[in-house]
């Protein structure tokens, strides 16, 4: 497995821990301080608000990449287990139903940002 597979793979096994974290915090037998503090980790993945801003190079996004996979960890200690076994099933059942972008509209959505990008210069080049 190349590094871009083995990459890919671990970040979907994030993306199927958010969610299953999102189905845990409406489960009912879910305590209330573990829905907290899902609900925190989960709040931090999906805002845009960061300790350490995008904007600075390198640095910005290595805060996602080490504080989004250590607040999953932390917050799956609070889930019962039951209950987080039922939401990482009923994760992966989401997952496989989610409809798949093919390449023509990979292609398109980098067509439609390499526009914007080009209208943009055009125009602070005025």
């Amino acid at each position: 497995m190349t590094v871009f597979a083995a990459l890919a793979e671990r970040a979907r096994t994030v993306k199927r821990e958010l969610l299953a974290l999102a189905l845990a915090v409406r489960h009912p037998e879910t305590p209330w301080y573990a829905k907290l503090v899902v609900a925190g980790c989960v709040a931090y993945a999906l805002t845009p608000v960061d300790l350490i801003p995008d904007a600075i190079p390198v640095v910005g996004f290595i805060d996602d990449l080490i504080f989004i996979p250590l607040a999953i960890a932390f917050a799956v200690r609070f889930v019962p287990a039951p209950v987080l076994a039922d939401c990482r099933a009923r994760s992966r059942e989401i997952e496989a139903r989610a409809p798949r972008l093919g390449m023509p509209a990979w292609l398109a959505i980098g067509a439609a940002w390499l526009a914007a990008v080009a209208l943009i210069a055009v125009w602070t080049m005025r």
